[in-house]
C-alpha cells in the first residue's frame, strides 16, 4: 500500500558535517518519508526544528533541485538576499546550480516543520556560503574539502 505509516518512520538525528560544524544543526531532526515509501529518484523529508535550531549550514546545490514548504510553525529562510519569514503553506524553490546559499532557522519558541523535496543526482556538489567548505556526494557518501579542493581537516573550536 502506498500510504506511509508515519508512526513507523524512524526519526533521523545527527549530521554528516565534520566536527565542530556538526553542532550547527543540534535541535534538527527529520523523517525520511521518500525512503520510507521506497522512492529512488527524489527525496522527501519532513524536517523538524526545535526552537533556535538551524536546518543546515547555508548551502547551495550544483546538480540537485530543492523545494521547501513550511508545514507547521514559523521558519526564517536565510538566503543571499537576507531573512524571509515563512509560515505554513509558504514555499521556496532552489534550482540546481543557483549559487543562492540558503538555510532555515526556527527563531520562535515553538517547534517548526517543513517538507523538503529534492532530486537525487548520482553525483552532487554542495557549496557552503558562510564557511570554507564543499561536499562531494556520491553513492551516499560525503567527502568534505575546502572550496579550493584541499582536504578539510577541521576548524579551531
Amino acid at each position: 500500500m502506498p500510504v506511509i505509516d508515519m508512526s513507523t518512520v524512524p526519526l533521523k538525528t545527527g549530521s554528516i558535517y565534520p566536527p565542530p560544524l556538526d553542532r550547527t544543526v543540534e535541535g534538527r531532526t527529520s523523517l525520511r518519508l521518500g525512503d520510507a515509501g521506497g522512492l529512488t529518484q527524489f527525496g522527501a523529508n519532513l524536517v523538524i526544528l526545535q526552537p533556535g535550531a538551524k536546518s543546515s549550514l547555508r548551502h547551495w546545490h550544483q546538480n540537485e533541485d530543492e523545494f521547501v514548504m513550511v508545514m507547521q510553525g514559523v521558519c526564517t529562510l536565510i538566503d543571499d538576499e537576507g531573512p524571509h519569514e515563512m509560515r505554513p503553506g509558504d514555499c521556496a524553490a532552489f534550482p540546481a546550480g543557483d549559487p543562492n546559499g540558503h538555510h532555515f532557522i526556527n527563531n520562535t519558541n515553538e517547534e517548526a516543520r517543513f517538507l523538503v523535496i529534492g532530486t537525487r543526482a548520482p553525483r552532487e556538489t554542495a557549496t557552503y556560503s558562510d564557511v570554507d567548505l564543499k561536499a562531494e556526494i556520491e553513492g551516499g557518501r560525503a567527502t568534505f574539502t575546502r572550496r579550493d579542493g584541499t582536504p578539510y581537516e577541521g576548524e579551531e573550536e
